[in-house]
């Protein structure tokens, strides 16, 4: 048959259209896509040489080769592969065939959003068209393996293409773009320059299982990228640009650690060895392999709202996305490494990945597999699980409050300070030392351990050694409130509701009818102190926690706790405020003196014995690093009362 010319028909016209004027912020990955197809294409001649699928064809060097001519400025990526015939080319490169290509192009109309288009574009898929961002023409030669005849398709882009037949050409294809003028606005790389088209390869189709060859450079210099012109390639001298190094696709026996550092660091821009490598491989209806590295510290942002998270994801060993949010959790954003997917389209969309359920079970697998490992490192690497813990345990603590399907293996891995030693606990190894006839796990937040350990709170606890969690991270004060047990044993604040330890108060011998007569010797001063106080506090009542101090504040039961209420308000939300509980201790002579002087003045009215009540609210609130509403007045009156 003779060169005949085709029209496009008007809506691949018009898609090819949005392709030449930019739909994709980064015109780099024209190159990604021919690449890909050239090593699909050498697939497919491996798979039918070995099924005898075609005869007289040539397997012995199968690659694919790159080149650009700076003075014709072209670029040519050809292959050796399985090639097409003439009727292939008008079916897969001459049409663009998809029941949803006119909702497609609606859609594209109707949004303003550059990068939201190229998500668009991504749904449907026009690798090949990609190459008409920085081609005014592009050339395709092939011929099928096994066919003595080969065809010539050719189109500028601008709704017609032609189709001839060729009595010779070599096995495969050759894809030839005749490329747009540099424009330093439009576009400002220069895809004639080998340095660039060597960077491009390395970014996105590095590790490629076919060697990907170029003409090697005499000067170093042009080929680092000094911004001269390319260096003259030597007379048939070739290189292989790509590394083909797919260390998740080969045997872990196989591989060094050198290696994976190396290829760690390089994903990573770390200068410090990974402290824990992940390798996973699934099969059946969807595979796909995963290499993970957990770092050994953490990054100066990954606490901040801009931090880049996400794994690299590759398809068929072709860079598709530097950050796939999808295949991880946020509170596992410190994981760095490589999931390989067999099943995905190049040009899959985050849109598309948000939806896809391939992926949701990806995320799931890929959640426990680093879930689980970091449990194994407490009882096999304690001196690695230690350094996990302190650089990420605030991120995995982020967890508890929205991961519900994997909750309990967060609680399990978790370790946390408490007054049982230096060294952190576990929640199950909290759960072991509990003394008989105790239901609850005991915890305490705060600014530090010390603050903590120093609160009047504890004072009960510490008394009868029964042991106390101490949380210090900000993330505690959320994730204690959404998680209400572990292993059967409720979590809960020694700073809300009323404490029984044993009875009355520690260390006492007190029977029941000795505390009954002491609340009721105390209840004249609590009922006035609850009226005189009442625009603070919802009740003044005897405490069985304190000691040493003469006062505390406490919540009921299910209030929330005050440090959470100020979280709620610093991120907008407008919350009532809570009153709290104010508990006196009845040992306390500062407080066993107020009682006195309100049982000798029963109506109450002396200003001095309200100022003492305020001052006792107060201290109450500075012990727990609460505000004053009014500190001027507080120094006032505390002034007054150390005068001599």
């Amino acid at each position: 048959m003779s060169a005949e010319t085709h029209e496009f028909q008007v809506e691949a016209r018009q898609l090819l259209q949005l392709m030449i004027h930019s739909i994709y912020s980064n015109k780099d990955v024209f190159l990604r896509e021919l690449i890909s197809n050239a090593s699909d294409a050498l697939d497919k001649l491996r798979l039918a040489a070995l099924r005898e699928d075609v005869l007289g064809a040539d397997v012995s060097d199968l690659h694919i080769g790159v080149d650009t001519d700076a003075q014709a400025r072209t670029l040519t990526v050809r292959d050796n592969g399985i090639g097409m015939s003439r009727e292939e080319v008008v079916q897969l490169i001459g049409t663009i065939a998809s029941s949803g290509t006119a909702r497609l192009l609606r859609e594209l109309k109707e949004t303003d959003d550059a990068d939201a288009a190229a998500g668009l574009i991504g749904q449907f898929g026009v690798g090949f068209y990609s190459a008409f961002m920085v081609a005014d023409e592009v050339t395709v030669v092939t011929r099928h393996a096994g066919e003595s005849r080969g065809t010539r398709w050719v189109s500028r882009g601008e709704g017609t293409y032609t189709v001839e037949d060729l009595d010779e050409a070599p096995q495969g294809t050759t894809v030839t773009l005749h490329l747009k003028p540099v424009d330093e606005e439009d576009q400002p790389e220069d895809y004639t320059r080998a340095w660039k088209i060597r960077e491009i390869i390395k970014r996105y189709s590095d590790f490629i299982t076919w060697p990907i060859r170029m003409p090697a450079q005499r000067d170093a210099a042009a080929a680092e990228g000094d911004g001269s012109t390319p260096a003259e390639p030597a007379a048939d001298d070739v290189e292989t640009v790509n590394s083909m190094k797919a260390l998740w696709a080969r045997a872990r026996e196989d591989v060094s650690d050198e290696e994976y550092h190396e290829l760690y660091k390089r994903i990573s821009h770390d200068w410090v060895d990974p402290l824990e490598i992940i390798r996973l491989q699934a099969e059946g209806t969807f595979e796909y392999q995963a290499l993970l590295f957990i770092p050994a510290r953490a990054s100066q942002d990954l606490f901040t709202q801009g931090h880049s998270r996400g794994l690299q994801l590759f398809v068929k060993r072709v860079h598709i996305m530097d950050d796939c949010e999808q295949l991880l959790p946020p509170y596992l954003r410190f994981v760095k490494g490589i999931v390989d997917a067999q099943d995905l389209s190049l040009n899959v969309s985050r849109e598309i990945l948000q939806q896809d359920r391939h992926i949701q079970r990806m995320q799931r697998r890929l959640t426990k597999k680093v879930l689980s490992t970091i449990k194994d490192m407490r009882t096999n690497a304690p001196e690695n699980y230690a350094t996990v813990w302190r650089e990420f345990g605030r991120a995995l603590k982020e967890g508890l409050l929205d991961d519900h399907e994997n909750r309990d293996a967060l609680l399990a891995l978790s370790s946390f300070s408490s007054t049982h030693g230096a060294e952190p606990t576990t929640l199950a190894q909290y759960v072991e030392r509990m003394k008989e006839g105790q239901e609850e796990i005991f915890h305490l937040t705060g600014d530090s351990r010390e603050a903590i350990e120093n609160s009047p709170h504890m004072e009960a606890f510490r008394a009868k050694g029964v042991e106390v969690l101490l949380l210090t991270d900000p993330i505690d004060e959320i994730w204690v409130t959404a998680v209400p047990e572990f292993e059967g044993k409720r979590l809960r604040s020694i700073t809300q509701g009323e404490v029984d330890l044993g009875g009355g108060e520690p260390d006492s011998d007190e029977t029941e009818d000795e505390r009954e007569s002491r609340r009721q010797e105390y209840a004249g001063l609590l009922t006035w102190m609850t009226g005189q106080l009442a625009e603070d506090v919802k009740e003044v009542r005897l405490s069985t926690r304190l000691t040493v101090s003469p006062a505390c504040l406490v919540s009921d039961t299910h209030d929330i706790p005050p440090a959470l209420e100020n979280i709620y308000r610093a991120m907008g939300q407008d919350i009532p405020r809570t009153k709290r509980i104010l508990e006196l201790n009845p040992g306390h002579s500062l407080v066993e003196g107020l009682n006195k002087a309100h049982g000798e003045r029963e109506d109450g009215a002396d200003p001095g014995l309200a100022e003492i009540a305020e001052l006792l609210y107060g201290m109450a609130l500075l012990a727990e690093g609460g505000a004053l509403k009014d500190p001027a007045r507080f120094t006032k009156l505390m002034a007054e009362r150390l005068s001599f």
